[in-house]
């Protein structure tokens, strides 16, 4: 059994995958609903709107000081943007959505990001994440290590020329929106040092990186981080439980 690694039962992966079936759902008419002119308001409304209609919580309200059931980040923006009715979304926009449920007792998370009518090095740069999110989902399978996620989305993104972002990281879920294991964009240490994945395992991988160095700053507001240099920044994410018979993605769209 992976150090660290919280195992859930067969059970327990039951309801989580129910509860992600219904935040796939979520995600998808948030991803429908970011277009020009919606502001960041109106997504974390619908948001609210459909997980209440789901049967579930926000996970993130949850998080305490945090009123809000999606984070929202534009362009620069990594992670934990507060959705304000101010930012209003634009032609060439790269915006990013992290939103969160808890439901039977357990959370699950995921995030996308959306160009609107941008260019093709942004598009290239999109698809780039979304290519070290399915590679790396691939590597969490029984008996390989967390080292080999962090690993495919690292040479992943390197490879197209980009930067994991590297004072962030992906996690455990499941009775707690954050449990162990840490899961990194990036690697360190040695791969024979990093926990195992065991059988039971739920997983949320999430690609955080950058067109820029991947070095971040925290924003007045106390909660969004971007990054330090301004260059455009992207976040994919799905939760995955690892199964004898390899990983299933329980926050999919269907």
């Amino acid at each position: 059994m992976g150090k660290g690694i919280l195992v859930k039962s067969g059970k327990e992966i039951e309801f989580i995958a129910e509860g992600g079936k219904k935040l796939g759902r979520v995600k998808k008419a948030l991803i429908d609903k970011v277009r020009e002119g919606v502001s960041a308001k109106e997504i974390d409304d619908l948001a609210n709107k459909l997980i209440k209609k789901e049967g579930g919580k926000a996970s993130f309200k949850m998080v305490p000081r945090y009123r809000w059931a999606t984070c929202v980040n534009v362009n620069d923006g990594v992670v934990h943007g507060i959705p304000k009715k101010e930012i209003v979304f634009k032609k060439g926009d790269v915006v990013s959505v992290d939103v969160g449920m808890f439901y039977k007792g357990f959370h699950t998370d995921t995030s996308f990001t959306v160009g609107l009518e941008v260019s093709k090095e942004i598009n290239k740069f999109l698809d780039t994440g979304k290519i070290a999110l399915k590679k790396a989902i691939q590597e969490a399978k029984m008996g390989k290590k967390i080292f080999d996620i962090s690993e495919a989305i690292e040479s992943t993104l390197k490879q197209a020329g980009y930067f994991p972002i590297r004072a962030l990281v992906g996690h455990g879920v499941g009775k707690d929106l954050h449990e162990e294991p840490q899961i990194p964009c990036f690697t360190s240490g040695k791969a024979s040092s990093s926990p195992e994945i065991p059988e039971g395992a739920v997983l949320a991988i999430e690609v955080m990186y950058a067109m820029g160095s991947g070095d971040v700053k925290l924003d007045g507001d106390g909660w969004t981080i971007s990054t330090s240099d301004g260059t455009i920044s992207g976040l994919f994410e799905e939760t995955v439980a690892v199964t004898k018979n390899g990983s299933i993605i329980i926050t999919g769209i269907s």
